[in-house]
């Protein structure tokens, strides 16, 4: 069984990204699809590098965002939409 809070996640290749004052455009080619991310989306697609778990990326907006309380559920709704997007990818 998989410890999800140990997971790690890859950002897919081939993604083109446009950096906005209010978020991201990605740009998926392969899918000739468009995605808005808001800065918080953003960093958690930029903490997916393969270098983070979901227990580190908790801690990170915790203190980016200076919260009482880690956002786990949101950051795992946050990743579960951008898997099933194609985005990201689980990686060992």
């Amino acid at each position: 069984m998989t410890n999800e809070n140990a997971m790690h996640y890859v950002q897919a290749s081939g993604l083109e990204i446009t950096h906005m004052s209010d978020g991201w455009v990605i740009y998926r080619q392969e899918t000739d699809r468009v995605h808005f991310l808001n800065p918080t989306a953003a960093l958690v697609f930029e903490l997916c590098n393969g270098r983070h778990t979901i227990a580190e990326m908790d801690a990170i907006l915790s203190t980016a965002y200076a919260l009482s309380a880690p956002p786990s559920d949101e950051i795992r709704t946050c990743i579960s939409k951008l898997v099933a997007e194609g985005l990201i990818a689980p990686c060992s």
